[in-house]
């Protein structure tokens, strides 16, 4: 059973966004203008001292993580099903597994009672296998959300507090399991914060967040969460990723946080491409206005940055077999371009300095080809019916041949 398959369709939807944007800005010459509103509500957060992390030096001389990325799916599949995904984990030789810690999921009902159970059986399994667990904590129960937005569970509690203090019961469980590192909601950027971005609010979030998780575990390691990457636009909702990092950063976001996520979609071009307007994972440090640059403005010029989600859709409408011939109809690709963008994605993150983890987006599609309602769904490095696509191996081959290099100095 699949939840919360909602959220792979408003993903797809911020990609179609930026492709189209991209596009348009070739053929016009013209850079998307950020939305002027995005900065003027801006507060300052509070006890942002309080929760600053020990050390901003960034992560020197440490092994790129690598791992893959499973939104809600694992805490629904069965044993044989969980085994599958985790095991592909293994067999890829990622040490690393990205998996919600839904809040909706644990209290479903109120803050009185806790539903750990299926998320305690996902963890038992990955340490089980050796894996590292980064959890996703976000995604509001019922009763938890703000008034007049309640139909959704990306929307924001109407009480921070009470959001941090779901945090310290997370932390306070999994933290002697060895837990120590934790993503801050996801995509806060786009309309996964409901009805639409506000970066003031979430810092608030964050700030909470960030000093309940670090009283509860000394050895948090707290990720901003992952921003999406899209292009500014009032008709969308969306905030890009560089004016939202901007604005939180304005507030002290970044000196709440050890690193901050990014999800940086490239395709229907290869990680690695050069284009005239840069890709999304060049905008982690290549084009103007890039992460780094902007953390650099805000005091935090060696902040890591951890890609926890990036992938590839395939076999939907617009399918193109490479990097030529995009257009803005163009919304998937085909498996084995799929498996080029899987090697080419590990190449990309090793050989960029200021990227320390990524995690590949996702492990099975959740819709299947003759459904036409869930196009979004078909991100796996295996079907729906659980066969193997060609990115499995790939990524496989693209994991050991960097650990290879790294282990001969290369």
């Amino acid at each position: 059973m699949v939840k919360h398959t909602g959220r792979r369709q408003r993903l797809l939807a911020a990609v179609v966004a930026f492709i189209v944007s991209a596009v348009a800005t070739v053929l016009a010459g013209t850079a998307t203008p950020a939305s002027p509103s995005v900065r003027a509500t801006a507060k300052p957060a509070p006890d942002a001292a309080a929760s600053a992390p020990p050390s901003q030096a960034g992560d020197p001389g440490k092994p790129l993580r690598i791992g893959i990325s499973y939104g809600d799916t694992l805490t629904w599949k069965d044993d044989p099903g969980l085994a599958t995904g985790l095991g592909d984990a293994v067999d890829t030789g990622a040490k690393w597994v990205r998996v919600d810690l839904s809040w909706d999921d644990i209290q479903p009902d109120s803050s009185k009672t806790y539903e750990w159970q299926r998320f305690d059986r996902v963890l038992s399994a990955a340490k089980a296998r050796g894996l590292e667990v980064l959890p996703t904590i976000g995604y509001t129960p019922k009763w938890a959300r703000k008034a007049g937005c309640t139909d959704d569970n990306s929307c924001p509690p109407a009480n921070p507090a009470v959001f941090a203090a779901f945090a310290t019961a997370a932390a306070k469980r999994y933290a002697p399991q060895g837990i120590h590192t934790w993503e801050v909601w996801n995509e806060p950027n786009i309309p996964f914060w409901a009805p639409a971005p506000d970066p003031a609010a979430y810092t608030q979030l964050l700030a909470d967040t960030s000093k309940a998780l670090r009283a509860a575990d000394p050895k948090a390691y707290i990720l901003l969460g992952g921003l999406a990457a899209v292009s500014t636009g009032q008709d969308t909702g969306y905030v890009s990723q560089g004016d939202f990092l901007t604005a939180v950063c304005k507030l002290g976001a970044n000196k709440l946080v050890d690193a901050i996520s990014y999800h940086p979609y490239t395709y229907p071009y290869l990680p690695s491409a050069k284009t005239s307007f840069g890709t999304a994972m060049e905008d982690i440090s290549s084009t103007p206005g890039n992460l780094v640059a902007i953390l650099t403005t805000y005091g935090t010029p060696n902040m890591p940055i951890w890609i926890t989600e990036t992938g590839a859709a395939t076999n939907g409408p617009g399918t193109v077999t490479d990097g030529t011939n995009i257009t803005p109809q163009t919304t998937h690709v085909t498996e084995q371009y799929q498996a080029a963008i899987a090697s080419d994605t590990i190449r990309a993150a090793a050989a960029n300095p200021h990227v320390a983890a990524v995690f590949w987006f996702s492990d099975q599609d959740t819709g299947q080809a003759s459904d036409k309602q869930h196009r979004s769904e078909f991100y796996g490095l295996r079907r729906y019916d659980g066969s193997p696509k060609p990115a499995l191996g790939a990524l496989k081959d693209a994991i050991g041949a960097y650990e290879k290099g790294s282990s001969q100095g290369g």
